[in-house]
């Protein structure tokens, strides 16, 4: 038992399911309210849980030593785990993800195969590079919509536009974010070019803020202009309490660089997001 946690900690399972909320969100808004068949809607949900598991065990993987520096309860600092188990199990995880979306159509096929070396990729290289680490995670945020869309349309949905851009603005604000809150061992030990090191905390911060603020302002958009979301109650009241809550996160990193500020809303920014997600999805089936 203590070795399956172990394992659903390195992988995060908690992102995984926040992907399956979005993959079904996707397929609804798309869709009309109508999921795909059995089968089809397996594949399509396996697919973004076992390439999420792989992309954080791989990303465990080569910052066990940035982790360290940072003090963080990762399984493979405290020992739970050894590096050479992440590293099967990121091999493992992402060949299960990409075969399961080969069984789905061509479109999900290379959306896969594309994320799953690209997920490599990050971990080995693209996090240390000024900007583009940060956009690719944001950019792993937005997919599992445009893999939804593409489970049951061969188009690109307008919706599916406004939310992949609204996603990608405040997930590259929370990333920022977290170097911010990670400087201090993403410099020493890994010498990773991020934002903050070369424009600072508070200006970093200042970016942040207004891509939050750009998020705000397409999450009123949808519901002003775009359908399902056009004049929604249940969306109004889910989105409100997530544009507060990045609010207060963007704002409170202006107002309160702290670091205990920073650990205290690590998990709030996230939360935020969670709302969102119910939003998409709860909003086509009603």
């Amino acid at each position: 038992m203590g070795k399956l946690l172990a394992i659903l900690k390195l992988t995060r399972i908690e992102h995984s399911i926040m992907l399956v909320i979005a993959v079904l969100a996707a397929e609804l808004i798309v869709s009309g309210g109508v999921l795909p068949g059995p089968s089809i809607l397996a594949f399509s949900l396996i697919t973004p849980i076992f390439i999420s598991m792989g992309a954080f065990a791989i990303n465990d993987y080569f910052d066990i030593k940035v982790d360290r520096a940072n003090k963080k309860n990762r399984p493979l600092v405290t020992g739970a785990l050894k590096q050479s188990e992440a590293l099967y199990i990121a091999i493992a995880t992402i060949l299960v993800g990409i075969a399961s979306s080969y069984f789905i159509n061509l479109y999900c096929f290379a959306i896969a195969i594309f994320f799953g070396v690209m997920s490599l990729l990050y971990s080995y290289r693209l996090k240390e590079m000024l900007f583009w680490g940060n956009a690719y995670v944001a950019l792993s945020m937005v997919i599992p919509f445009v893999y939804g869309n593409y489970v049951v349309s061969s188009s690109l949905s307008w919706a599916i536009v406004i939310i992949s851009v609204l996603i990608f603005s405040s997930g590259l604000a929370r990333e920022i974010h977290g170097t911010i809150r990670d400087l201090k061992g993403d410099t020493k030990v890994r010498n990773a070019k991020t934002i903050p090191k070369y424009i600072g905390r508070m200006a970093s911060a200042v970016i942040s803020l207004f891509l939050y603020l750009f998020a705000i302002a397409l999450s009123i958009y949808l519901f002003m202009q775009v359908a399902p979301f056009q004049s929604s109650p249940i969306y109004a009241a889910l989105v409100t309490i997530t544009d507060l809550l990045i609010l207060y996160v963007g704002v409170g990193f202006l107002t309160t660089p702290k670091q205990s500020f920073y650990d205290k809303t690590r998990n709030l920014s996230l939360a935020a997001m969670g709302i969102a997600l119910i939003a998409f999805l709860v909003v086509p089936l009603v």
